[in-house]
């Protein structure tokens, strides 16, 4: 489980695909992760394969690079990087499990007054799990929605820091962002999902 705060924005060293799938080597500020471990990479939670100081490597497997950008990411691409959330620390974005549900697109980019705007076009299924100001995880950080444009499409509303601490500072219109819904609207979707069938049933 993760918050949406990124921890460090890591560059990639090599991307290769091996036994284990697509393997990444990223450089970063981490010393002290352990085999085994879970880290958010652009919002995608991939375990550990090894190890050092400020390194580490993980891979991604056919059906998470089914639904990510992963496939595409090369030596120097900058992802953002967060470690798993401890019992005890603080919520300061939203709960993130770090399963991507698709790849989004950027339409436009505009700067208004001390923010940056990003007009954001969801994958179609998506749509219904968002609503105006609630939360969605945009290559792994945690935002706000700030309107919604129609079924799939909405706008985010970047401050300084995020800019500044994050790979978003990068966007330009068409680029792919992996997108993961926040899993309260999953819930309520699936536990609403029978209900909603019968109603349109006896329309």
């Amino acid at each position: 489980m993760f918050t949406g705060l990124i921890d460090d924005v890591g560059t990639l060293s090599s991307a290769a695909m091996t036994e284990a799938g697509r393997e990444i080597r990223v450089a970063c500020r981490y010393d002290e992760l352990a085999v085994g471990e879970s880290v958010a990479v652009n919002g995608a939670c991939l375990t550990v394969l090894e190890s050092g100081s400020r390194w580490f490597s993980a891979a991604a497997v056919i059906t998470t690079l089914g639904r990510t950008t992963i496939g595409n990411w090369r030596e120097g691409t900058r992802v953002n990087l967060e470690r798993a959330l401890r019992v005890g620390d603080r919520l300061g974005g939203h709960l993130v499990q770090g399963h991507v549900d698709g790849v989004g697109r950027v339409r436009t980019v505009r700067r208004e007054n001390d923010a940056v705007l990003v007009d954001l076009m969801l994958p179609d299924d998506l749509g219904d799990l968002v609503v105006p100001h609630g939360s969605i995880a945009v290559d792994g950080v945690s935002l706000t929605v700030n309107a919604i444009h129609g079924p799939a499409a909405i706008q985010l509303s970047l401050i300084e820091h995020t800019l500044r601490a994050t790979t978003l500072g990068s966007l330009s219109a068409g680029s792919e962002v992996h997108v993961e819904a926040d899993i309260v609207g999953k819930y309520l979707q699936r536990i609403a999902a029978p209900y909603v069938a019968r109603t349109r049933a006896r329309v």
